[in-house]
C-alpha cells in the first residue's frame, strides 16, 4: 500500500512563502503523545507553537519579538489586554526570546476533543449539503496545492 504520510511542501501566494512539513514518527517520544511545531513569522514578531519535552509535551504559544522587546512590549502588553476581553485569564511570562502565552485550562480542548469537534461541524455539513461560503476557496487551494505537488514529485 502506497501511503504518502512525510512530506514537505513549499509553496507561494502572492508574495508570501509558506513551508508545511508533515512527520509522522512510528512511535513518539517517551512520555509523549503527539508533538507540534508551528511557526507564524510577521514582520515585528514570531507566534511559535512548540509541544516537545520543555513544554512537557504540552502546546505552548511563544511570541519571539524580532527587534528590541522593551519597545514592543506596550504594544504587546495592549495585545493580551484586548484578547483579555474575549478569553479571559489570558496572561504572558517572560522568556528569554520573548513571551509564553499562558491560556486558561479551560481553553485547551485536546487533541482528542478538538478532533471530535471538528467531525460534529464536518458531518452537519455532510448532512446538510453545504459547506460554509469561506470554506470553498480553500479546499480549492489546498487540494489543488497538494495534489499539485504531488504530481510534479512524480507520483
Amino acid at each position: 500500500m502506497e501511503v504518502y504520510a512525510n512530506g514537505e511542501i513549499i509553496f507561494k501566494v502572492k508574495d508570501t512563502y509558506a513551508k508545511v512539513s508533515v512527520i509522522w514518527n512510528f512511535e513518539a517520544p517517551a512520555g509523549a503523545g503527539d508533538t507540534h511545531y508551528s511557526i507564524m513569522r510577521g514582520t515585528l514578531a514570531n507566534l511559535i507553537i512548540r509541544q516537545g519535552a520543555e513544554e512537557q509535551y504540552k502546546p505552548t504559544l511563544y511570541v519571539e519579538p524580532l527587534g528590541d522587546k522593551a519597545a514592543l512590549l506596550p504594544a504587546f502588553e495592549k495585545s493580551v489586554a484586548e484578547l483579555n476581553k474575549q478569553y479571559s485569564g489570558l496572561s504572558f511570562t517572560e522568556s528569554s526570546k520573548g513571551w509564553i502565552i499562558q491560556i486558561p485550562d479551560q481553553y485547551k480542548d485536546g487533541h482528542e476533543a478538538h478532533f471530535a469537534q471538528v467531525t460534529r461541524k464536518y458531518l452537519g455539513y455532510l448532512s446538510g449539503g453545504n459547506l460554509p461560503e469561506w470554506e470553498v476557496p480553500n479546499m480549492l487551494a489546498k487540494y489543488f496545492v497538494t495534489t499539485e505537488g504531488l504530481r510534479k514529485a512524480g507520483m
